[in-house]
């Protein structure tokens, strides 16, 4: 028997009957059909009517010129890295990434999806650390990194769980420092911000711009991902590099280093089918997080923010933030984590490991990026200079590290838009009995 089914602050409470997912895909039908006339008309590669419908639709939807459909964000991230490598540093030799030999300033709380392309093209990522407002990138950690290097040129910015970070504050940053922006809006398609006074969506906000329909997304193709610009020549280049960079001649001929990147017209058929309810998938991401934010205002917990003038987060995932005072005891290692309970208490382990006795999903907060094993050598900075090594034994100081402290005492809740009023009000119920 699971110890958390038979401790008694959870007695009368039984397990959902269905399980509550974190965020599962949702079809609706129409999916189907663009498949099937993939299929009908032959066009199952990576060429078709639904590649260029897609493109064409989210292009409009979101206010860029040109949108470049190909096989999963990631893929989207590495070959808009790597063109911002490109346009700053010059064409690499083949064996070598556009980015060997320099520094990159990078969110550091992120899935490792935004980060890796910058390892992929030989770069060094320094990561910049969280700020509470948005759980996005501090533009006063942004400012404090090109003081310790000035030369750096390029900033890879992610927006976490849909919510838009500070845009404007990070764009004019890099427009003193002379430095590109590659924008991950993987988790933020159909998000607004306010820029400069006019509402635009995620995924304009960079020099070059990333979005993903992967399978957990606000509307999904199973996979795919796409490069978003108002640069012709880039959209080109994208195009180009995701089809094994082959060169106008009557062969296979080659100049450059290529990729088999480029969306599938079946995946594009799924996300056709998709497009018309982003709105609506919205809509119902929202209402749970309100209802959510409703049921648990009298505990000590605090929902993820958002700027609510200067934004209009997609509610991609709902998570809250658990009072430091109401922390019970935690530690955790590699590849678990330990607690112990007290009343009125509780920590992210332990909902977690009630959600799942009750049969739903939850997550923990991505981990910050400084702090996993494969980047713990790179530099982090947090608004007051060098993170690393903040420890000091004979010198007081506040070691200031944000994202591991929201990664400390924030959990990701189960969020599928599919979840009834009375589910989410079930999923409330099991937090407050975790802190009695």
């Amino acid at each position: 028997m699971n110890r958390i089914l038979e401790d008694k602050r959870f007695e009368g409470l039984k397990p959902f009957e269905k399980k509550i997912w974190l965020s599962s895909p949702t079809m609706h039908g129409k999916e189907q059909y663009w498949v099937d006339e993939a299929i009908r008309t032959n066009w199952v590669s990576t060429v078709g009517e639904n590649i260029n419908e897609v493109e064409k639709q989210i292009a409009e939807y979101i206010g860029v010129k040109y949108a470049v459909g190909l096989a999963t964000g990631t893929s989207a991230l590495h070959l808009a890295t790597k063109l911002a490598g490109e346009k700053l540093y010059g064409q690499a030799r083949p064996n070598a990434g556009t980015l060997q030999g320099h520094k990159v300033f990078c969110s550091d709380m992120t899935f490792d999806a935004s980060i890796n392309p910058v390892a992929y093209e030989d770069g060094d990522a320094v990561f910049i650390d969280t700020e509470y407002d948005t759980w996005n990138m501090s533009p006063e950690a942004l400012e404090k990194a090109f003081e310790i290097y000035p030369d750096v040129r390029l900033i890879v910015v992610a927006h976490l769980y849909g919510t838009p970070g500070k845009a404007d504050e990070i764009r004019r940053i890099a427009e003193k420092h002379g430095a590109l922006i590659v924008e991950d809006a993987a988790e933020s398609l159909g998000a607004k911000y306010k820029s400069r006074g006019e509402w635009v969506e995620t995924g304009t906000l960079g020099d070059y711009n990333c979005i993903s329909f992967n399978g957990n997304k606000v509307i999904t193709g199973s996979a795919g991902g796409m490069f978003l610009t108002n640069d012709l020549e880039a959209a080109n280049k994208v195009r180009k590099w995701s089809t094994q960079s082959r060169e106008n001649a009557p062969w296979y001929q080659h100049e450059e280093i290529g990729y088999n990147y480029r969306m599938s017209n079946i995946v594009a058929g799924v996300i056709r089918g998709q497009i018309p309810y982003l709105d609506e998938h919205i809509a119902q991401k929202k209402a749970i997080y309100e209802r959510y934010k409703e049921g648990v205002k009298d505990l000590p917990v605090k929902m993820n923010p958002f700027d609510a003038e200067n934004s209009q987060p997609n509610f991609w995932l709902s998570c809250l933030i658990i009072d430091e005072d109401a922390m019970c005891p935690t530690v955790r290692g590699e590849n678990e984590a330990v607690y112990r309970s007290e009343p009125g208490k509780s920590c992210p382990t332990e909902i977690l490991e009630a959600l799942a006795a009750f049969n739903a999903e939850g997550r923990p907060i991505w981990k910050p990026m400084h702090m996993q094993p494969i980047y713990r050598m790179n530099p982090f900075i947090t608004a007051e200079g060098n993170g690393r090594g903040k420890s000091n034994a004979y010198i007081a100081g506040s070691g200031i590290d944000v994202g591991a402290d929201i990664f400390r005492r924030g959990l990701c809740l189960p969020s599928d838009n599919k979840m009834t009023p009375e589910q989410v009000d079930g999923v409330v119920e099991i937090i407050r009995r975790c802190f009695q």
